[in-house]
């Protein structure tokens, strides 16, 4: 069986499919076998960013399906070297079964308090469903200054649960590049790919220990 990745989140719009397709991209590009199981059939974001990619007509990222069941989603990971499993855009009975399979839980939050709370709970959620703590790590996303970054990590931390490296900030250049089909480390701008890779490679180190 292949590594297993989710994306889990308990609200929309906080960069669950933007991390979860620039991993793909980075696993393919590796030489991984990669798919992307899209458990949001009612958005399917991942699947037409797929779409958009292929009609630009640049490298496709592994192989991107939509997914009604969990189960059906985490049975394919005996096929690939990399399963992602994009989440719904709320808490469910499938965000547990998709934890619980997974090698690694990743629960992307902005850094204002509407966004770490829910994602907070939703950690302690997981936890009572007896996911482990070391399973899961938290990745900021949408921030703006040092500061808040900074707040934020210590936030994650007095919950009790870790933080990746790096974060994704609040640049236009990322949104103008998930618009052409691209991923946030295939910007026009080297300075953001590089800042989008930091906090890409220390999801694999978690991923990979």
């Amino acid at each position: 069986m292949g590594k297993i990745v989710s994306f889990v989140s308990q609200k929309g719009g906080v960069g669950k499919s933007t991390l979860a397709r620039a991993v793909a991209r980075e696993a393919a590009t590796n030489g991984w076998s990669v798919k992307i199981a899209d458990l949001d059939t009612q958005q399917g974001t991942v699947a037409e960013w797929h779409r958009l990619r292929l009609a630009n007509e640049l490298e496709p990222v592994g192989s991107v399906e939509v997914v009604a069941k969990a189960s059906t989603a985490i049975a394919m990971a005996d096929d690939y070297d990399l399963l992602v499993l994009d989440g719904g855009a709320r808490a469910s009975e499938a965000t547990a079964l998709i934890a619980k399979h997974a090698d690694l839980v990743v629960l992307p939050t902005g850094a204002s308090r509407d966004d770490l709370i829910p994602a907070v709970r939703l950690a302690h959620e997981l936890r009572k469903a007896k996911i482990p703590a070391s399973k899961l790590a938290f990745a900021l996303v949408r921030v703006t200054t040092k500061t808040e970054i900074e707040e934020a990590r210590e936030f994650i931390l007095e919950a009790g649960y870790s933080v990746l490296d790096g974060c994704l900030f609040e640049k236009p250049g990322y949104r103008q590049a998930q618009n052409e089909g691209l991923t946030v480390t295939e910007t026009r701008f080297p300075s953001l790919n590089i800042k989008a890779d930091e906090l890409l490679q220390s999801l694999v180190n978690h991923l990979t220990d």
